[in-house]
C-alpha cells in the first residue's frame, strides 16, 4: 500500500515563497510517477505539476509555469518549490501517484491512485 504525507503549506504573502514536501512510503512508490495538485475553495481539484520515475521529466500547468518547480530527492520524496507566489494560488495542495501512469498522462488528466491528505497554502494579498 501507498502512503503520501504532505508538510510545508502555511501562510505567505503575495510575492513569497513556500516549499512543499511528500514523503511517499511503499515498497514500488519509487518507480512511480509522481504529481501535485490543488483545490481553491468552490472550485475543482486541478492539476499543478508532476514528475517522471526518474525525475527527468517535469510537467506544470500554464498558470504556475515559470513559478513553481517540482523536483525529487531519493525517489520517495517530492518537492514543490513555489515562487512568486499570488493570491490565486491559495488552496489545499495535494501530493499524489500511481502504478501505471506516466507523469504525462497525470499532467493530462487521469486521477492517480493515491492521494495524501493535503496541506493548505494561503496567500495574502
Amino acid at each position: 500500500q501507498v502512503q503520501l504525507v504532505e508538510s510545508g503549506g502555511g501562510l505567505v504573502q503575495a510575492g513569497g515563497s513556500l516549499r512543499l514536501s511528500c514523503a511517499a512510503s511503499g515498497r514500488t512508490v519509487s518507480t512511480y510517477a509522481m504529481g501535485w495538485f490543488r483545490q481553491a475553495p468552490g472550485k475543482e481539484r486541478e492539476f499543478v505539476a508532476a514528475i517522471s520515475w526518474s525525475g527527468g521529466r517535469t510537467y506544470y500547468a500554464d498558470s504556475v509555469k515559470g513559478r513553481f518547480t517540482i523536483s525529487r530527492d531519493n525517489i520517495k520524496t517530492v518537492y514543490l518549490q513555489m515562487n512568486s507566489l499570488k493570491p490565486e494560488d491559495t488552496a489545499v495542495y495535494y501530493c499524489a501517484t500511481d502504478r501505471r501512469s506516466s507523469a504525462a498522462l497525470l499532467a493530462g488528466g487521469v486521477q492517480p491512485d493515491y492521494w495524501g491528505q493535503g496541506t493548505q497554502v494561503t496567500v495574502s494579498s
